[in-house]
């Protein structure tokens, strides 16, 4: 298991080289995150974390995927910083003996990050600046696990 919270961009390609080799791995899942650009008016958004304490939280629930799902492999990284339009801010992996399992792992993971990852974001835009809430459908998500 591996977290990661980093201003740098990350190589995907690089990342997942030796990712889930475990023996007893029979699928792998991965998933990208970008920044995008709903408005149409986004210059860049800004996202602001507690070190040390995101990496806990991030911790926590990755070990709690990997428990539920017996995941052989776990990876997350999630960038913080300015960020653009198009750039990579988050990915997460998951390895498991079977693709459901590593599957619905890819899923918990990214549906806790959305909501629960201590991660404060603001989005600049030609209008000026916002913090982002959290939304509804972002809290609807986590009623399935």
């Amino acid at each position: 298991m591996k977290i990661l919270v980093q201003a740098e961009d990350f190589d995907l390609a690089q990342v997942l080289k030796g990712f889930g080799k475990a023996p007893n791995t029979g699928a792998t899942v991965s998933f990208t995150g970008l920044v995008r650009d709903d408005s149409g008016t986004l210059e860049y958004m800004e996202i602001e974390h507690y070190p040390g304490m995101c990496e806990a939280a991030i911790g926590k629930i990755a070990e709690e995927a990997r428990t539920r799902w017996a995941l052989t492999d776990c990876l997350v990284i999630h960038r913080y910083g300015k960020l653009r339009p198009g750039d990579q801010i988050m990915m997460v992996a998951t390895a498991a003996r079977h693709r459901v399992e590593a599957f619905e792992a890819a899923e918990f993971l990214m549906d806790y990050l959305k909501s629960r990852a201590p991660f404060w974001k603001k989005e600049v835009t030609r209008e000026g600046a916002e913090w982002v809430a959290a939304k509804d459908a972002d809290e609807e998500a986590l009623k399935r696990w």
